[in-house]
């Protein structure tokens, strides 16, 4: 059932959204080459609990952290750990949800650290425009479908595999609502979008083949062949006319015009 949320609800995710955004901040500056992910994960939780919100992965369905780090191939789900340590030229994504007052926000960013290889920042910066380009088609009456289809067809034309075993999806008072949002897809097919839908739109793209495993740890997902994969996410609302809103990513002004 997905559930439409109204300008009350709205405003509380806007809140939701706007602490998220300045975790995740604070998180972007802390991803240094000497660091581990546990003490990532240790700060994303103290910096959530301060503003007395809750870290809504920490224990979903059994999940160990407050924070998902992933590491190079690793796509989306890295456990933090002591024993992992950030090194220079590592690309890293963090994601990240938390629940302010009942409302859930979840966001992610991948970070090149240090010197990274040419290749890597493009991949980085090519998964960013993904997102843009498929938010830009969540407008009221267009379908799943065209948002799908605007970030596989950017995606493609630089070579790159759209992750298709992971989707975006609805959030609001639960992190994982319905509608499961595909990073691929077929203009004017899936579901129709209305006003009050509250989606998190998160491409995860690969620098080569889109087919992945997961590790024996019950949860990291990681390329098959390897490569480098990146992952961008804002959680967005629905408008009744014009372009949605980012919840996750306040006072940003979405326009028509590409970011590439």
């Amino acid at each position: 059932m997905i559930y439409l949320k109204n300008p009350q609800q709205l405003d509380d995710m806007r809140k939701s959204g706007a602490l998220l955004y300045e975790v995740l901040c604070r998180l972007k500056e802390a991803v240094k080459p000497g660091v581990s992910t546990a003490a990532l994960d240790v700060y994303a939780e103290q910096l959530i609990r301060k503003h007395k919100a809750i870290p809504s992965f920490l224990h979903y369905e059994g999940y160990p952290a407050s924070l998902c780090v992933s590491i190079n191939e690793q796509v989306v789900h890295g456990i933090p750990s002591e024993s992992v340590v950030i090194r220079d030229g590592d690309v890293v994504s963090i994601d990240c949800g938390l629940i302010l007052d009942g409302w859930q926000a979840d966001s992610a960013f991948t970070i090149g650290v240090g010197q990274v290889a040419h290749e890597h920042r493009k991949l980085i910066d090519v998964t960013e425009e993904c997102f843009f380009r498929g938010v830009r088609q969540a407008v009221n009456g267009n379908h799943l479908g065209d948002i799908g289809h605007a970030i596989q067809t950017y995606a493609e034309s630089f070579g790159y595999g759209v992750i298709r075993a992971l989707t975006g999806h609805g959030i609001g008072r639960n992190m994982h609502e319905d509608p499961s949002v595909p990073n691929f897809g077929v203009p004017g097919h899936g579901v129709k979008l209305r006003p009050g839908m509250t989606l998190a739109i998160e491409p995860m793209i690969a620098l080569g083949d889109y087919h992945v495993s997961q590790l024996e740890d019950g949860w990291t997902v990681v390329t098959d062949d390897g490569s480098v994969c990146s992952h961008y996410e804002h959680t967005i609302a629905i408008n009744e006319n014009g372009l949605p809103e980012l919840l996750t990513y306040p006072g940003y002004a979405l326009t028509e015009e590409s970011r590439a």
